[in-house]
């Protein structure tokens, strides 16, 4: 189904063609954070606009692809963007609201461990990938057989310019992580859309931050709304990096990675960004963001993770220990069933949700992982 057989032929719109890196369909995107972006399109508040996106892969991954092909990807080519729009009227100081009217998923998705990445890398150091299948509201994969997961696409990767001195500041602030022994990914020309100055000073997609960006919210479904505070004139959003399903931590990096049709509403609350000092966004739904047995879900089990090392030692207030924890303890659950470990990790990064169960009954914080039974089928 496309945008326009739901919304007719009038609507304003970016197409693609997927069969096509970024770089080869130039003036339709780019995969970098930067305030001199030229937009792609121009439109009115309230008009709705229907913007084609790649997956994060930009194209690389189809249903053939193998963990032998991994060391053959353009390693920096995420995430392709479609855009920026300039949105008429917005101003530095507003708060842009982005109304997802419709998100329309492809019909094939992906899942993949990469080594030396997620949340668990130290464990999980060989390669696996899933493919996905997606039709009448659900993907299967014939990696996770028995496994079937209910449609929540969204946009994983949506946001706005920053500013130049945004640009600068995180650009410092995220050198100074790495020079204190952090993990960020500093400005890299390689694989970078557009070239130039822009590829040399652009912000990487990865993390997100007060743009949006890659915040990978589940959440942002259909009828959801995302609020940024605008930065530069016309605010330029982007969006791509679609998901048809993942669970809250994306513990393995990736969700079920899809190309996808997002159709978006641009609304502005006029100096609200700057009347009330709002920095970070915000998002809402007006409703469920799934069916409500997904959205809770009905029929779960859940494991508990504390702050405790594996040789006993006692930490404190430590989530992150514990997110790892509940996650490592739902993994060896999920293989007394049977699964092996890398499709437990799969399953996990693409159903489990971690929700923190308490950040004041020290020292023990708790962590609990949520896993729906109801995506098994039989």
């Amino acid at each position: 189904m496309t945008a326009d057989s739901l919304f007719g032929d009038s609507m304003k719109s970016v197409e693609i063609d997927r069969s096509k890196r970024l770089k080869d369909d130039p003036g339709k995107g780019h995969n970098r954070w930067h305030p001199d972006i030229t937009p792609i399109l121009e439109v009115d508040t309230d008009e709705e606009v229907s913007l084609e996106t790649r997956d994060a892969s930009d194209g690389q991954m189809n249903a053939n692809v193998t963990v032998d092909d991994f060391d053959g990807f353009a390693g920096k080519v995420g995430h392709p963007l479609t855009g920026p729009v300039y949105i008429k009227g917005a101003e530095l100081g507003d708060l842009l609201e982005i109304e997802y009217v419709e998100i329309i998923p492809q019909s094939y998705g992906w899942t993949r461990n990469r080594p030396g990445a997620g949340f668990l890398r130290d464990l999980f150091p060989d390669p696996f990938v899933a493919h996905w299948e997606m039709k009448d509201g659900w993907a299967i994969s014939k990696e996770l057989p028995g496994v079937r997961i209910p449609n929540g696409s969204f946009m994983g990767t949506a946001g706005i310019a920053p500013s130049r001195a945004q640009l600068e500041k995180w650009t410092e602030r995220e050198a100074d992580l790495v020079r204190r022994g952090g993990i960020a990914f500093p400005p890299d020309a390689e694989d970078a859309v557009p070239e130039g100055a822009i590829a040399t000073e652009g912000l990487r997609t990865i993390p997100p931050r007060e743009n949006c960006g890659n915040v990978d919210a589940k959440q942002l479904t259909k009828g959801s709304r995302l609020l940024i505070p605008v930065n530069v004139p016309g605010a330029l959003y982007s969006a791509g990096d679609g998901h048809f399903a993942q669970g809250d931590s994306e513990c393995c990096i990736t969700a079920i990675e899809m190309g996808a049709t997002a159709v978006v509403k641009f609304h502005l609350q006029k100096g609200e960004a700057a009347r009330n000092n709002i920095i970070f966004p915000r998002f809402a739904h007006p409703g469920y963001f799934i069916a409500p047995e997904w959205a809770a879900p009905r029929n779960f089990i859940a494991t508990m993770g504390m702050p405790i090392r594996e040789d006993g030692t006692q930490e404190g207030e430590d989530l992150t220990l514990a997110a790892r924890n509940a996650l490592v303890q739902m993994i060896d659950l999920l293989q007394e069933r049977g699964w092996t470990k890398e499709q437990a990790y799969v399953i996990c990064s693409v159903a489990v949700d971690l929700k923190i169960s308490n950040v004041v009954d020290l020292p023990n914080v708790t962590v609990s992982a949520f896993l729906p039974e109801d995506i098994f089928q039989g």
